[in-house]
């Protein structure tokens, strides 16, 4: 017998609307999507600091944080790379029905896997944030000495160095990091989510 059989979901009487009544504002997933040092962890957290300040509630999850916890059974191999971002999916998913508003910071490199998380959250609750940065100017930076290791080979299935990235085509918004400040990068993403934010209840 297959085991999701006995599978039952509960429904429970507090609804994912009735959370967003209660705080007052909409939820939804904020993807930052970008090369290793394009600036989207960086740009999450000025972004949601800025809603904090507005007596909006989030939560951010970090490529990095969750690896460290959740994630920390996956290698970097397509599939594990896959899976990765298939669970932070559900999990995005489980905080948008908790009337959060959720900004999710990973290279999340492979097309196909954004489509899915965009399936898992449903089109309507997805804001894709493309952190575009020239791979040389992400290599210059730096911060935690990974391409270093990547053209070493210490690390393998680097993206942008030994794995792809496939850059996306319509991103909600495009936000060109090299030649930007954080700030500005911020100002354009709130005046992005402005009209998103003033929904009713």
């Amino acid at each position: 017998m297959n085991e999701n059989q006995n599978i039952i979901q509960h429904n429970y009487k507090v609804s994912r609307e009735d959370r967003n009544k209660s705080f007052g504002h909409p939820s939804f997933v904020i993807w930052f999507v970008g090369l290793s040092g394009s600036g989207k962890s960086t740009l999450a957290n000025v972004v949601e600091q800025r809603l904090v300040e507005a007596n909006y509630h989030t939560y951010t999850l970090d490529g990095d944080n969750v690896r460290s916890g959740l994630n920390k059974d996956l290698d970097f191999s397509d599939d594990s790379r896959k899976e990765n971002i298939r669970r932070i999916g559900e999990l995005s998913n489980l905080m948008v029905d908790a009337g959060l508003i959720t900004l999710s910071a990973f290279i999340s490199p492979f097309a196909q896997e954004r489509d899915l998380v965009k399936s898992i959250v449903g089109k309507e609750n997805f804001i894709e944030i493309f952190v575009d940065c020239p791979l040389e100017i992400c290599e210059e930076r730096d911060v935690k000495g990974l391409y270093k290791k990547a053209r070493s080979g210490e690390i393998k299935n680097f993206t942008g160095i030994s794995s792809p990235f496939e850059k996306p085509q319509n991103p909600d918004l495009h936000i060109q990091s090299a030649d930007i400040s954080i700030e500005e990068g911020a100002d354009k993403i709130m005046a992005f989510l402005e009209n998103r934010l003033k929904t009713n209840f």
